[in-house]
Protein backbone atom coordinates (compact mmCIF):
# COMPACT_ATOMS: atom_id res chain seq x y z
CA UNK A 1 0.00 0.00 0.00
CA UNK A 2 1.27 3.48 -0.90
CA UNK A 3 0.22 6.41 1.28
CA UNK A 4 1.41 9.98 0.78
CA UNK A 5 0.78 13.14 2.76
CA UNK A 6 1.02 16.76 1.66
CA UNK A 7 0.40 20.08 3.39
CA UNK A 8 -0.93 21.91 0.34
CA UNK A 9 -1.49 25.32 2.00
CA UNK A 10 -4.64 25.85 -0.15
CA UNK A 11 -5.85 23.14 -2.51
CA UNK A 12 -7.20 25.70 -4.95
CA UNK A 13 -3.78 27.36 -5.22
CA UNK A 14 -1.91 24.03 -5.55
CA UNK A 15 -4.53 22.10 -7.54
CA UNK A 16 -2.52 21.71 -10.74
CA UNK A 17 0.58 20.52 -8.85
CA UNK A 18 -1.36 18.02 -6.74
CA UNK A 19 -3.28 16.59 -9.70
CA UNK A 20 -0.14 16.32 -11.85
CA UNK A 21 1.76 14.65 -9.02
CA UNK A 22 -1.07 12.23 -8.32
CA UNK A 23 -1.37 11.36 -12.01
CA UNK A 24 2.35 10.48 -12.09
CA UNK A 25 2.43 8.81 -8.66
CA UNK A 26 -0.59 6.53 -8.35
CA UNK A 27 -0.80 6.20 -4.58
CA UNK A 28 -3.55 4.31 -2.76
CA UNK A 29 -4.27 7.17 -0.35
CA UNK A 30 -3.25 10.81 -0.45
CA UNK A 31 -3.69 12.78 2.79
CA UNK A 32 -3.97 16.54 2.34
CA UNK A 33 -3.75 19.14 5.08
CA UNK A 34 -4.47 22.86 5.19
CA UNK A 35 -6.87 22.68 2.25
CA UNK A 36 -8.40 26.06 3.20
CA UNK A 37 -11.75 25.47 1.51
CA UNK A 38 -15.26 24.54 2.65
CA UNK A 39 -16.47 21.09 1.63
CA UNK A 40 -18.88 22.34 -1.03
CA UNK A 41 -16.10 24.24 -2.82
CA UNK A 42 -13.44 21.51 -2.78
CA UNK A 43 -12.33 20.90 -6.41
CA UNK A 44 -13.48 17.29 -6.71
CA UNK A 45 -13.70 16.85 -10.47
CA UNK A 46 -9.95 16.68 -11.32
CA UNK A 47 -9.45 13.89 -8.76
CA UNK A 48 -12.57 12.00 -9.77
CA UNK A 49 -11.42 12.14 -13.40
CA UNK A 50 -8.30 10.26 -12.27
CA UNK A 51 -10.54 7.62 -10.66
CA UNK A 52 -10.09 8.69 -7.04
CA UNK A 53 -12.65 8.97 -4.22
CA UNK A 54 -12.67 12.08 -2.04
CA UNK A 55 -13.45 12.61 1.62
CA UNK A 56 -13.12 16.16 2.90
CA UNK A 57 -13.53 18.19 6.06
CA UNK A 58 -12.78 21.82 5.45
CA UNK A 59 -13.36 25.37 6.44
CA UNK A 60 -12.83 28.75 4.86
CA UNK A 61 -9.39 30.38 4.86
CA UNK A 62 -7.47 27.93 7.06
CA UNK A 63 -7.24 24.34 8.32
CA UNK A 64 -9.04 21.62 6.39
CA UNK A 65 -8.10 18.01 5.65
CA UNK A 66 -8.89 15.54 2.89
CA UNK A 67 -8.40 11.87 2.07
CA UNK A 68 -8.12 10.98 -1.61
CA UNK A 69 -8.19 7.24 -2.20
CA UNK A 70 -7.98 4.83 -5.11
CA UNK A 71 -11.02 2.93 -3.81
CA UNK A 72 -13.84 3.71 -1.44
CA UNK A 73 -12.91 4.02 2.20
CA UNK A 74 -14.90 2.42 4.99
CA UNK A 75 -15.88 3.91 8.35
CA UNK A 76 -14.98 7.50 7.43
CA UNK A 77 -15.28 10.07 10.20
CA UNK A 78 -14.22 13.63 10.83
CA UNK A 79 -13.20 15.49 13.95
CA UNK A 80 -11.68 14.41 17.21
CA UNK A 81 -14.95 13.19 18.75
CA UNK A 82 -14.92 9.70 17.15
CA UNK A 83 -11.29 9.19 18.15
CA UNK A 84 -11.07 10.86 21.58
CA UNK A 85 -14.70 10.97 22.65
CA UNK A 86 -14.63 14.76 23.06
CA UNK A 87 -16.51 17.10 20.78
CA UNK A 88 -15.35 20.52 21.95
CA UNK A 89 -12.25 20.38 19.69
CA UNK A 90 -14.02 20.11 16.35
CA UNK A 91 -14.63 23.76 15.48
CA UNK A 92 -11.39 23.72 13.51
CA UNK A 93 -11.31 21.06 10.77
CA UNK A 94 -8.10 19.18 11.50
CA UNK A 95 -8.77 15.44 11.40
CA UNK A 96 -10.32 12.93 9.03
CA UNK A 97 -10.03 9.16 9.18
CA UNK A 98 -11.09 6.15 7.14
CA UNK A 99 -10.30 2.48 6.64
CA UNK A 100 -8.48 1.26 3.51
CA UNK A 101 -8.06 -2.53 3.15
CA UNK A 102 -8.57 -3.03 6.87
CA UNK A 103 -6.05 -0.36 7.88
CA UNK A 104 -7.23 2.84 9.55
CA UNK A 105 -5.69 5.95 8.01
CA UNK A 106 -5.70 9.04 10.24
CA UNK A 107 -4.99 12.34 8.55
CA UNK A 108 -4.25 14.99 11.15
CA UNK A 109 -3.30 18.63 10.64
CA UNK A 110 -1.28 19.96 13.55
CA UNK A 111 -0.20 23.55 12.95
CA UNK A 112 2.71 25.11 14.74
CA UNK A 113 2.52 28.47 16.44
CA UNK A 114 -1.04 28.66 17.79
CA UNK A 115 -1.72 29.20 21.46
CA UNK A 116 -3.02 26.16 23.33
CA UNK A 117 -6.54 26.17 24.71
Amino acid sequence: MKIATWNVNSIRTRLAQVVDWLDQNRVDVLCLQETKVIDADFPRSPFEQLGYHLYVSGQKSYNGVALISSKQLQDVSTGFAPILGVDDLDEQKRVITGVFDGIRIINLYVPNGSACR
